[in-house]
């Protein structure tokens, strides 16, 4: 007859239930989200996305940085108009240098290289005009695009009166209005090196090369 094993109060239920430890590793669930609500990120729970590299993300625009305004390009009337108005300039240079006379290559006279300059300006501006209907990307005038009409309006104006005072004056006056109103420099600079430019302008054409150039000393 044999032994039958004799069972122990309570070892049945202390092997069936499971430990403090293992109930602590286990977690508990949470409890539903309202409806309209969202739900909060567990402490450590990984949000989607966090892998992701920071450079794909979009950089935030800042509302106070300036943009540039979108301008609308000129049709081929404007971009014909200031063809013409090239071609003008230059026809003006050209007449004015004429009446300096223009000398011949061996000889060259006071007109002789704003004739050249003025005819090139010229041609440059008839280059322009087989072109007016398929240029569509020229920008319209701004601040900055009159700054080279009174460039060629000063320098219109210096050929008109070279040949009745001189070259000294107009060139000082010309360095000077466009270094201090068209470079920005400042005035005792524009003073100062629009007088050098003339002096040395003078020593060359003048005092070396003897070139018959309208002047007063």
């Amino acid at each position: 007859m044999s032994a039958r094993p004799v069972e122990r109060p309570g070892e049945g239920e202390d092997a069936a239930a499971p430990s403090p430890a293992a109930e602590a590793a286990v977690p508990a669930p949470r409890p539903a989200a309202p409806a309209g609500t969202t739900e909060a990120p567990a402490p450590g729970d990984v949000p989607e996305g966090a892998g992701a590299d920071p450079a794909d993300a979009a950089a935030p625009v800042d509302p106070a940085e300036p943009t540039e305004p979108v301008v609308a390009p000129m049709g081929p009337v404007a971009n014909a108009a200031v063809a013409l108005v090239v071609m003008a300039l230059g026809g003006a240079g050209i007449a004015g240098s004429w009446s300096l006379g223009v000398g011949t290559p061996a000889e060259p006279a006071a007109g002789t290289w704003p004739l050249i300059i003025s005819a090139a300006i010229t041609l440059l501006g008839a280059a322009l005009l087989p072109g007016v209907r398929r240029t569509r990307d020229t920008e319209v005038f701004s601040p900055a695009s009159w700054k080279v009409v009174a460039a060629l309006a000063t320098m219109v104006a210096f050929v008109a009166v070279v040949g009745v005072i001189g070259f000294e004056i107009p060139s000082a006056l010309l360095a000077f209005v466009w270094l201090r109103f068209l470079g920005g420099e400042s005035w005792r600079l524009s003073a100062v090196a629009s007088v050098a430019i003339v002096a040395a302008f003078y020593a060359v054409f003048v005092g070396l090369l003897a070139v018959p150039i309208p002047h007063l000393f």
